[in-house]
């Protein structure tokens, strides 16, 4: 819980709306920032890189295709049918494995993200060629090299760091993470910089350098009577609250450490929390604050302080941090809104999306053969609501 109080303050990152998890790659330490080129990780299945960037269509669903033989058993194990041989994918003491086989397998583990990676890719494409909008690959190049630059990596440095850690290989960072995130700034209109306001840099300076409060927690998931009793032994005996979190608090992280979180700050991404932890005294015992259906009592141990009082000294660092901040939000909303105006069937997920005024359509999933399925159980046919502002992530 300590992670998702401050996730917002402790990162410029935005994510887009779901796209995928594949490439999730947000700012665990200020060194690396975030690795996406200073937006939010929009990782949409694998393309293929040309001069004009763009990912492949995806295959027509009606196209005939020639059959395939299966070389499996009943029981679904690979044979050693020699009507395969052109399908053979390996071979184990005479016994082959199929193409079949494999592809069977691969979508029962990994269809359903695959799937979605490639319908986002999809949606993004459409409206780029709706609006005639193309991102070259002389843009993505552009793109990755200010990225190291701004964190004083060679580029094959940044690339093996990018392997390493996150598995990504150069094709993928630029088709599935950086093409898609430069055609949805071209979509929002956000080739310039996002309008910032004075207020905005005021927030932000109060985030990120202005006093914290140091403080200690307990998390209740239970009802606000359970919280109560929690709370009345804490006024009571406000000396053993470290004791208290550890026996009652519902937070894995705090929970060992007595309650001890990083200090709160101002701005960042839970103001129930931060409206009354500044207004409390070294010592003292908050009310019980609701947040959601979970409650939280903080011990004050005080502030932390401030080294920069003067927003100039670090105006520009932060006037690019804000206007990256800005265009991360423009970006997840146009990429929300146009999944709004599609009708999307997802035959595998037995799920489908429908704009408003069209969401009839989209009562039944029908399969590649134009049979109509019912939707599985735990699934629903859903329309999509209108596009929020996206939550900031760690």
């Amino acid at each position: 819980m300590s992670e998702g109080i401050h996730s917002a303050s402790e990162t410029a990152s935005v994510s887009t709306p779901t796209i995928t998890n594949s490439i999730n790659i947000s700012r665990p330490r200020k060194r690396w920032g975030t690795i996406v080129g200073g937006t939010a990780a929009v990782a949409i299945g694998a393309g293929v890189l040309f001069q004009i960037l763009r990912p492949e269509p995806a295959a027509s669903q009606t196209a005939e295709k020639p059959a395939r033989s299966v070389a499996t058993s009943s029981k679904g194990r690979a044979t050693s049918d020699s009507s395969a041989q052109s399908d053979v994918l390996a071979r184990v003491n005479n016994q082959t494995i199929s193409f079949d086989v494999v592809a069977k397998e691969s979508v029962e583990k990994h269809g359903k993200e695959i799937l979605e990676n490639m319908i986002n890719r999809l949606l993004i494409q459409q409206e780029c060629d709706r609006q005639a909008v193309t991102v070259t690959k002389a843009e993505v190049e552009e793109e990755i090299a200010s990225i190291t630059l701004k964190y004083k990596l060679p580029l094959d440095q940044w690339y093996a760091m990018l392997a390493a850690e996150r598995g990504v290989t150069p094709a993928q960072y630029q088709n599935e993470v950086i093409w898609p995130m430069l055609a949805l700034r071209k979509l929002a209109g956000l080739q310039a910089e996002a309008k910032v306001s004075q207020e905005d840099m005021l927030q932000a300076f109060e985030r990120d350098y202005g006093p914290r409060v140091k403080a200690r927690m307990i998390l209740v998931n239970g009802n606000v009577r359970q919280a109560g009793q929690i709370w009345e032994k804490c006024k009571a005996e406000p000396e053993k609250f470290e004791d208290f979190a550890a026996e009652f608090s519902a937070d894995p992280n705090t929970r060992s450490l007595g309650g001890a979180m990083p200090p709160i700050r101002q701005h960042g991404g839970m103001p129930q929390l931060e409206s009354v932890a500044f207004k409390m005294k070294e010592g003292e015992i908050s009310q019980i604050i609701e947040v959601g259906e979970q409650h939280f009592i903080l011990k004050c141990e005080g502030r932390t302080e401030q080294v920069i009082t003067d927003p100039k000294d670090v105006w520009d660092e932060l006037y690019a941090q804000v206007t990256e901040e800005k265009t991360q939000v423009a970006v997840a909303t146009t990429f929300q809104e146009i999944k709004d105006k599609a009708e999307i069937h997802n035959y595998l997920d037995r799920t489908s999306t429908a704009p408003a005024g069209k969401a009839s359509t989209a009562n039944k999933a029908k399969s590649g053969t134009g049979k109509t399925v019912k939707p599985v159980s735990g699934t629903r046919t859903t329309t999509p609501k209108p596009a929020a502002t996206a939550e900031k992530t760690e």
